[in-house]
């Protein structure tokens, strides 16, 4: 075996491999699990972000938007472009600040939020409830650990 072969073979055995595995695993089921439910709203995923972003707010310029959701800003444009053809959102530019781009729930999209936003926290809370309190707490910190290390 050469060295680049044992090297290889040594990586596939590292310890954290399959804690990351479940961890993407994990990702994906809630990420499916979610989409399935927001999907019956007729939303996307990042519609329904940007709108339970907005929800109880006097709305957010794009580059706060941007971070409370963490939708790129080329791909939040578009979603902002569709939410504005549902009506669920306006866009401004203040006159006084030409580079700014304020964006709002219209009183439809409001009607949306307070839909759908509860029903889906509940939808998600069923499985959350299958841990204790204590391991919900454990989980977090640990979580919160290992995106430190990044």
């Amino acid at each position: 075996m050469t060295s680049t072969q044992n090297k290889s073979v040594q990586a596939a055995h590292e310890a954290f491999i399959p804690t990351m595995r479940e961890l993407v695993r994990t990702y994906q089921a809630l990420s499916a699990y979610s989409e399935t439910h927001i999907r019956q709203f007729d939303l996307t995923p990042a519609q329904f972000d940007v709108i339970a972003s907005l929800g109880n707010t006097n709305g957010m310029n794009m580059g706060e938007l941007g971070e409370k959701t963490l939708i790129t800003k080329g791909t939040l444009t578009g979603v902002i472009d569709r939410l504005i053809q549902k009506e669920l959102v306006t866009r401004e530019t203040p006159l006084d600040n030409r580079r700014c781009v304020n964006v709002q729930l219209t009183t439809k999209g409001q009607e949306v939020f307070e839909q759908v936003f509860p029903a889906h926290i509940a939808h998600i809370k069923e499985r959350f409830e299958k841990l204790e309190p204590s391991e919900l707490e454990l989980l977090k910190v640990l979580l919160s650990r290992l995106r430190q290390a990044f």
